[in-house]
């Protein structure tokens, strides 16, 4: 029998209860009132791109903003705006968190790390624990089931190889309404992430399996300095993600949060931005009963505390 919160996932029926106002008390570690996740996105060089086979350039998340897909042409100025995220910003998040003794996630995009061994093989240094952020930075909405299966594939053997680690969390971030039920058929997870309905993980029943969902967030997200509603400058990303903590750490004291902060080194690992995230690690500091954990182990603590059906 399913938990409160539990979700019919097959017919893609909503959840729009969960909870009901009373989510369980995470009983984190050490009695901490909020598990604090920094996911830092890898994704350069997998985006749209001609040289990719695609069509069209990217059209997302990059200091011009929005702009307009291009059939047949390349467009210069987008790539080399993904190529600062692996060629400098990137490195810039990873000093930062090695230096401060941060535990971290990768969102890892497949192609991407083919496309940088260093990067890879910095993270499996670092210890970072991995998602799969599919094997192409793209929309999988169009994208046929057989073509996604085998990306799914492809993703878990390519990190696994260029790491050292098969990687137990999935997030696509753009999925297909197939996504799920691949992910399921696959095998081998934990827990995929591909929600921003809670503020705790909670269980699914999905395509007769019981499955872990871990939420993501895109308003504690470097992306809104790229997207609607967004910041202008690090001090803007800064007070966010503090009221963002304030609200959460306080409610926490009834029953566990969490709370995800989600990077990109073509974003945040500009200069001009870096200090949000830098300002934000000095703040949370000063407060006790925080768990700064890596996803992976907000997955395995919710299935040992709080079990399918308990």
């Amino acid at each position: 029998m399913s938990s409160p919160g539990a979700s019919a996932e097959p017919d893609h029926v909503r959840d729009l209860v969960g909870y009901a106002g009373r989510p369980p008390d995470a009983a984190w570690p050490g009695g901490a009132r909020l598990a604090v996740n920094f996911v830092l996105n890898y994704e350069e060089g997998a985006e749209y791109c001609l040289l990719n086979g695609d069509q069209a350039n990217e059209t997302l998340l990059s200091d011009l903003g929005a702009v307009a897909a291009v059939p047949g042409l390349r467009h210069l100025n987008m790539e080399s705006l993904y190529e600062y995220g692996s060629r400098v910003g990137f490195w810039r998040i990873l000093d930062l968190f090695q230096a401060e003794k941060i535990p971290f996630t990768v969102n890892a995009v497949g192609l991407a790390l083919e496309q940088n061994p260093a990067a890879a093989a910095a993270i499996a240094a670092a210890d970072a624990d991995i998602q799969c952020h599919g094997w192409r930075w793209i929309d999988y909405q169009d994208v046929p089931e057989e073509e996604e299966r085998a990306h799914i594939r492809q993703c878990v053997e390519s990190i696994t190889r260029l790491t050292g680690s098969r990687p137990l969390g999935w997030y696509t971030g753009r999925p297909s309404l197939n996504t799920r039920r691949l992910v399921v058929e696959e095998g081998g997870f934990l827990y995929d992430s591909d929600i921003y309905n809670d503020d705790v993980p909670y269980w699914t029943t999905a395509y007769g399996r019981p499955h872990l969902l871990v939420p993501y967030s895109l308003d504690t997200n470097d992306s809104r300095f790229t997207r609607a509603q967004g910041f202008d400058l690090a001090e803007d990303c800064f007070r966010y993600w503090r009221d963002s903590f304030d609200c959460l750490y306080r409610e926490g004291a009834a029953a566990g949060k969490m709370m995800t902060v989600g990077l990109h080194g073509r974003l945040i690992g500009r200069p001009g931005r870096i200090a949000a995230l830098t300002g934000f690690l000095d703040y949370i500091r000063e407060f006790e009963a925080v768990w700064i954990c890596k996803r992976i182990e907000i997955a395995r603590h919710w299935i040992a505390r709080h079990p399918y059906g308990s």
